[in-house]
């Protein structure tokens, strides 16, 4: 029989960034790594410290609430393991990210992010499709993920995962 253990890094207690941490087993999977406009490091810094943790990512939407701390996760952090999502997450959540970071950029001295480790991490990115199942790899071998319509937001997903 398999453990599974779900615990929340951020947004359980209001109405901020989300992510949570799936743990199937000895697999870690990060679902969603959400940053909000301000872009304040100390929010993070419980994602940051358990981000070296992560087997892979599953992205839900294409907005900074779910994916914004993506950047600092692969450019900063360095980690390198994959992040699933769909196609219209990966297109939109890319421009959404570049968006941010040069609007910060040219109203203030910002040091987030920089575009590299936006493409640090969109350079980890699996697309998928709605319905396609993926198998799950090295120590995720059993596990599988499938991205589903959540229906009110292109490209955001309800992940089905299975063991």
């Amino acid at each position: 029989m398999s453990q599974i253990k779900f615990s929340p890094i951020l947004g359980a207690q209001d109405e901020g960034p989300l992510s949570y941490l799936l743990e199937i087993d000895n697999y870690r999977i990060l679902l969603d790594c959400g940053w909000d406009y301000n872009f304040n490091v100390e929010d993070i810094e419980h994602l940051l410290n358990i981000a070296e943790l992560v087997d892979c990512v599953l992205i839900s939407h294409p907005d900074l609430a779910h994916l914004g701390a993506l950047p600092a996760l692969y450019g900063r952090k360095g980690i390198t393991a994959p992040i699933y999502g769909t196609i219209p997450i990966f297109k939109m959540g890319q421009m959404f990210l570049y968006d941010a970071y040069h609007s910060r950029l040219n109203n203030e001295d910002f040091n987030g992010f920089t575009r590299d480790h936006i493409d640090d991490a969109f350079d980890n990115f699996e697309q998928l499709k709605y319905s396609q199942k993926k198998a799950l790899e090295g120590k995720g071998v059993g596990i599988s993920i499938t991205p589903y319509p959540a229906g009110h937001l292109i490209g955001g997903t309800v992940w089905r995962i299975q063991k």
